[in-house]
């Protein structure tokens, strides 16, 4: 067998796998870690699989793993998904359509939800509901959070967040009057046709300033009279324009009929 040597080509190949082994071990040693802001589940998994089966495996599957043309596999969705969609209505949905209504009731109360939730969390690894101190308004920055509603946010909900229309029948409902936990929810999962903004996009901390410049918005109100949907130019100038032009036709008309 042929000694090997600094100059064999195996010896090259041998010290280059080396150097990348040696690599990632530090990267791995000094990388910093992925941001948490997050709660374990805390309902009863058996009692939630007991309400799951009930409401929701018509749709989703006995076992959650979503059934054709009826409901998406909820494994790895996490229980924030679940608090989100069922403790804002949207779920279970009355009927099929291409978005769930944001306006109905909520049909369980916060113990069953969170029941929900700690049993579908068990189906795999997904979002787990933030903790409060990262859904509390008064510890954000509502300017540092404004800059990033309007560079990730605005294009749909608009900068008021007001929401707005969207391709296909659906619609980004507004975000005002939402409680920080579910707007936190709501990027951390990606509901209907949202980006998900997990925690290396938008750290905890900056999705707790988004909540702050919401709030910051609702407090703020409308001190210029009619918001008129809070749609922004285009809205405003057609209402002048109609407004205006329809009051210059009809004292053109009352003039012209008082000259003769």
């Amino acid at each position: 067998m042929p000694k090997l040597s600094r100059r064999h080509p195996a010896a090259i190949a041998l010290l280059l796998m080396l150097g990348l082994l040696l690599t990632g071990a530090a990267y791995a040693a000094v990388a910093p870690q992925p941001a948490k802001a997050a709660t374990s589940a805390s309902g009863d998994a058996e009692h939630g699989k007991k309400l799951f089966t009930a409401n929701c495996a018509n749709c989703h599957g006995a076992n959650g793993m979503g059934i054709d043309g009826l409901g998406p596999s909820l494994a790895g969705v996490g229980a924030a998904a679940v608090d989100f969609q069922m403790g804002t209505g949207r779920m279970p949905m009355t009927e099929p359509g291409v978005q769930a209504a944001d306006d109905l009731k909520v049909k369980f109360s916060d113990e069953e939800i969170s029941d929900i939730a700690a049993y579908v969390a068990s189906l795999g690894p997904g979002p787990a509901v933030p903790a409060k101190e990262y859904t509390d308004a008064e510890k954000g920055d509502p300017g540092k959070g404004g800059e990033i509603f309007r560079v990730n946010c605005a294009m749909c909900h608009n900068s008021a967040g007001q929401g707005g229309a969207l391709t296909r029948g659906k619609e980004a409902p507004p975000v005002t009057g939402v409680s920080g936990k579910h707007i936190y929810e709501a990027m951390e999962t990606g509901p209907q046709s949202m980006p998900v903004f997990n925690n290396d996009n938008i750290t905890p901390e900056d999705k707790r300033d988004v909540i702050a410049y919401i709030k910051g918005q609702e407090e703020t109100g409308n001190p210029g009279g009619n918001p008129l949907g809070g749609l922004g130019p285009v809205p405003e100038g057609l209402f002048v324009w109609t407004a205006g032009l329809g009051l210059l036709v009809g004292a053109a008309i009352w003039l012209g009929a008082k000259s003769s």
